[in-house]
């Protein structure tokens, strides 16, 4: 990864790695902070910054199936807030938190960028458009199936 960046210019792989490493590892640990900080030439502190400034990084575990429901304005116009609602009741989890099984964590999100097409849900890196209560249940239960 850090070939993709010019020399002098490794701490610019911060992000990308801290994500890529999350996706492997299930969260960012304090080894792999210090790892990132190494590899990139960085302080572990600012490394440590960028995790906490940025909220699609993770200190703990997610479940292996990521649900983040959109609440913004255009989101919450249309059913967004209803349907986060839904969700909770559907895994019978709050906000950032894991299903017992840790096939599911939830999470209420800010904009995804995808205000024309609310509501609008990520499970993992898949957007899910104009997003029903009905539908949500449709893709839950299919990934529960999956397992």
């Amino acid at each position: 990864m850090l070939a993709a960046y010019p020399e002098g210019r490794k701490r610019s792989a911060v992000v990308p790695m801290l994500i890529y490493a999350q996706d492997e590892t299930g969260a960012v640990t304090p080894e792999l902070i210090a790892e990132v900080a190494k590899r990139c030439e960085v302080e572990p502190l600012q490394v440590d910054e960028v995790v906490g400034y940025y909220s699609m990084l993770h200190r703990k575990p997610l479940g292996k199936y990521h649900v983040q429901v959109c609440t913004n304005i255009s989101c919450l116009l249309v059913g967004g807030e209803e349907l986060y609602e839904h969700a909770k009741k559907k895994l019978g989890i709050g906000n950032k938190q894991v299903t017992a099984d840790g096939q599911f964590s939830l999470e209420e999100v800010e904009c995804m960028g995808a205000c024309s097409w609310a509501p609008a849900v990520e499970i993992n890196y898949d957007f899910h458009h104009y997003v029903t209560p009905e539908r949500l249940d449709q893709l839950i239960d299919a990934l529960r199936k999956a397992n």
